[in-house]
This record gives structure tokens, C-alpha cells and sequence, in this order.
């Protein structure tokens, strides 16, 4: 059985709409796109490097699919992103959408209409660990039906106060365990969340005093 890993820029707050430039998502009137790119330096690069290092699968909503499809065939071979461009052009892309005939990027599948057992039916098959890129509703579905096995998040020292977020109130409950963090010099925690079973709870409650 295979991983489901969420990976995901996020704000303090939680918000992962359009990281990566202003014209990236403008839907809901979010005005803050490009919000990740003045943190973004060395050791951020090296983390995405070490994320796509293990053999992976795509796994997009049809927003971020597009995005991507529209930008990663043009990356030119002389350039620092062709190692990613190859790579994201060559691996099986898993896409839910309503117009599968129109998923022109190599390698490319629709889900069909039911996400969530297109998915667990997935997770069952040998193959690369399922990686999510972006896809704020399909992570919230994800998460909402328990699916997801690991959270690999950018955390940006930023409140951007709306948006499209990581966690939706339906979020399956459950506990993770980290298994590895680090700060970069301008301050995104790079954290990587593994999923470890039911959440666990207690009490501070102070014992009865004798009487």
C-alpha cells in the first residue's frame, strides 16, 4: 500500500491559495498571491529537491492541474526548474476533474466521479507514494475522508487572514507524530507530519483533595 502525502505552502493561518504568483488564483477576491516569494532562498529550494527525490504520482485538483499544465511542458532544458519540469511531465498525473477528454498533459488521468474511492483504490495499487501539489479542495476532501498518511508543510511567517485553506472544518480527526523539522533563515518551518493513529486526550483536572 502506498502514501498519500500532502505537501502544501501555508500561511500561520493556515491559507494556501496562490503561493506562487498574483494571477495564480484570484477566486474568493484573494489579493495576496505570490505571498511565498520573498522567503524563498536556498534551503527552501533543497526542501522541495528532497521532496520530489522518492519515486512519486501527481494527484491534483483541476485548478492547480491546469496551472501547472500550463507551465511546466515550457520550461526549457538550459534552465535551474527542468529537473522538476521532467519530472512532473514524465510521472502519472491523477486529476479530478469533470472533463477528463480535455487532460491534455502527458500522462494525465481523470479520477471520475467518485474522488475518494478513486483514491483509496489508488493508495491499494504498487507505484510512488501519491503526492498532492496546490489542490486546496481536494486536500479537504482528503483530509475530510481520512485518506491522507503524511502533511510535508512550508509554513511562511505571514497572516493573510482569508483564502483557501489547508484544513476544513470536516477534517477527519487523527494524530501525527513529527518526524522532521527545520527553519530556514527567513523563517518558514519546514516540518514533515506523520500520520499515528485516533487522537489521545487527558485532563490537568487536579486530583480531590482528602478529606
Amino acid at each position: 500500500m502506498r502514501k498519500l502525502i500532502v505537501a502544501a505552502f501555508t500561511s500561520l493561518d493556515g491559507v494556501m491559495q496562490a503561493p506562487g504568483g498574483p494571477q495564480e488564483d484570484t477566486s474568493g477576491n484573494f489579493t495576496f498571491g505570490g505571498w511565498i516569494v520573498p522567503y524563498a532562498e536556498e534551503v527552501f529550494g533543497q526542501a522541495m529537491q528532497a521532496l520530489f527525490s522518492q519515486p512519486f504520482e501527481l494527484l491534483l485538483g483541476r485548478r492547480t492541474y491546469d496551472i501547472f499544465a500550463g507551465y511546466w511542458p515550457k520550461v526549457k532544458d538550459d534552465t535551474e526548474e527542468f529537473s522538476i519540469a521532467n519530472l512532473f511531465n514524465s510521472v502519472p498525473k491523477h486529476v479530478a476533474t469533470h472533463a477528463p477528454d480535455s487532460l491534455a498533459w502527458r500522462n494525465s488521468h481523470g479520477l471520475g466521479s467518485d474522488i475518494v474511492a478513486a483514491v483509496r483504490a489508488l493508495k491499494q495499487q504498487d507505484g510512488g507514494d501519491l503526492l498532492t501539489q496546490g489542490s486546496a479542495e481536494l486536500v479537504q476532501q482528503l483530509l475530510a475522508a481520512g485518506l491522507v498518511d503524511e502533511l510535508q508543510l512550508l509554513i511562511n511567517p505571514v497572516l493573510l487572514g482569508h483564502g483557501k485553506r489547508l484544513f476544513g472544518d470536516d477534517a477527519a480527526p487523527g494524530a501525527y507524530t513529527l518526524q522532521h523539522s527545520q527553519v530556514t533563515p527567513k523563517g518558514v518551518i519546514i516540518a514533515r507530519y506523520v500520520r499515528a493513529g485516533d487522537v489521545e486526550t487527558g485532563s490537568f483536572d487536579l486530583p480531590p483533595e482528602n478529606t
